[in-house]
């Protein structure tokens, strides 16, 4: 079972780094105007007592992670705190082996147990849903695979396989009853893409806020020498690709926004539309309406409507719609509900034909769920979580070696482009869109590549730090 060049987590430095958004960004019926992004540097130690540094950073993302009337501050606090409690557990644990081995064990045996006990503190609360915990547990499983790539001075992406692996596929997942398939003796690997491409189309978010002509100009808006509207970023960017957010329950605005946008992208010579109600539709029958509108009254958008992001409740088993009516329409990608492979088997029967992949859900996760998927024959995408920061590399990487239906979305250079200054001083083409593409080529090196010691960022004192001896 146990290899030479398995390792366990050690020491664990907590970071949170606020940001503000240069403009709001509408998440369902919520607004965000600014995240903390919660960054770890994780030690981690082999078999020979070598010890090396891994880092990992995701945007604590309330009003995707928590969507909720009570206050926001309520639940941002919530999830700091958690992610503090997650530090001192990742410390203590004393599990080793490959890092998706690592990671799946702490997910099954102590995130749940965790997070049951850290509701039970919080008392008369709103309990904190599993997707937050994820979430706030995901930079600590990132810092994980990058330690271990740096301490075997590798690229990371080159491990998950049976040289460094103690167990296959078939340990961690289980295929669909009446699919032939068989997840014995294959790794991550075997679904993911080598050689990785290093320019990938970029998708634009419209967000429900977003001015996309200038009627909507009111003098407000910010004078920072970036665009404001939309064909201004099409323009500036070359962008190809946009991802236009919806209400999910106002149908005769969301037409019409989707009827405005794709005028504009075909004004502006744009490829590529989808959609996202982001989990506000509870009738399968809201969504068809649009579409059979869209394909009689406008057949060219519809046409360049790639897929569908999930416009049903993200809890997938207390909210189990057939979809085969809307996915017969077009693709219909899960986001929000699928926290693992097992929801992604229960979306496969509803109807779901697609994956929305994110590292905030976990880098173990996020690839066992594609080689789940892919398996399947299931289309993948992957979304952002506005990820800047090293939060943005991970999340370039997963999409450039998925084999996505179309390239990567990435817009934090839309809502805090300052944000990132530092990393794009190293990596220029991570945090640009240029010809309508992101450009990975400066990501080299072990681990993730994020080549840290070239960064010059001033980081705040850790909010808590965690030895062991």
């Amino acid at each position: 079972m146990a290899k030479e060049a398995d390792i366990y987590p050690k020491d664990v430095s907590l970071y949170f780094l606020p940001v503000e958004t240069r403009v709001p960004l509408k998440f369902g019926p919520e607004t965000l105007t600014h995240v903390t992004c919660a960054r770890v540097c994780m030690k981690v130690e082999d078999t020979k007592g070598r010890v090396a540094e891994g880092w990992g950073e995701t945007p604590l993302s309330v009003q995707w992670v928590w969507p909720s009337s009570i206050s926001y501050e309520e639940r941002h606090t919530a999830l700091k705190d958690f992610s503090i409690k997650l530090a001192e557990a990742w410390a203590d644990f004393r599990t080793s082996g490959h890092p998706i081995e690592i990671g799946h064990a702490f997910q099954q045996s102590q995130l749940p147990k965790l997070l049951e006990e850290f509701n039970q503190q919080r008392k008369n609360s709103e309990p904190m849903p599993w997707l937050a915990a994820l979430v706030c547990c995901s930079l600590f499983d990132i810092a994980l695979h990058d330690g271990y790539g740096m301490l075997h001075q590798i690229y990371v992406y080159d491990t998950y396989n049976s040289e460094f692996m103690n167990v296959d596929l078939s340990y961690f997942i289980t295929p669909s009853e009446e699919a032939d398939i068989s997840f014995e003796g294959r790794y991550p690997a075997d679904f993911l893409v080598y050689p990785r491409p290093n320019l990938m189309p970029a998708w634009h978010l419209v967000g429900g806020k977003d001015l996309i002509d200038e009627s909507g100009l009111d003098g407000t808006e910010p004078d920072d020498g970036y665009p404001v509207l939309l064909p201004d970023w099409i323009q500036r960017d070359g962008l190809k690709c946009l991802k236009v957010k919806l209400r999910g329950d106002d149908d005769k605005w969301d037409y019409e926004r989707l009827v405005k946008v794709g005028n504009i992208a075909i004004e502006n010579d744009v490829h590529w539309l989808t959609a996202d109600f982001n989990c506000t539709v509870t009738d399968p029958a809201y969504v068809n309406d649009i579409l059979d509108r869209l394909v009689v009254e406008h057949p060219r958008i519809y046409g360049m409507m790639l897929y569908v992001e999930q416009p049903f409740p993200y809890d997938l088993e207390k909210n189990q719609i057939d979809v085969h009516s809307v996915s017969a329409r077009k693709p219909l990608f899960m986001d929000e509900s699928a926290h693992d492979w097992h929801l992604i088997k229960l979306g496969r029967k509803l109807g779901w034909t697609g994956v929305a992949l994110k590292t905030c859900k976990t880098q173990t996760g996020a690839l066992l769920s594609l080689c789940w998927a892919k398996a399947h024959g299931m289309t993948l995408m992957v979304q952002d979580l506005t990820n800047p920061m090293f939060a943005q590399i991970p999340h370039l990487l997963l999409a450039a070696h998925a084999g996505t239906i179309m390239g990567v979305e990435t817009n934090s250079m839309q809502f805090y482009p300052e944000a990132s200054l530092p990393e794009a001083e190293v990596h220029p083409g991570v945090y640009q869109r240029r010809n309508g593409m992101v450009d990975l080529s400066t990501i080299q090196g072990p681990g993730f590549g994020y080549r840290v010691g070239e960064i010059e960022r001033n980081l705040p004192e850790p909010v808590v730090s965690f030895k062991t001896s």
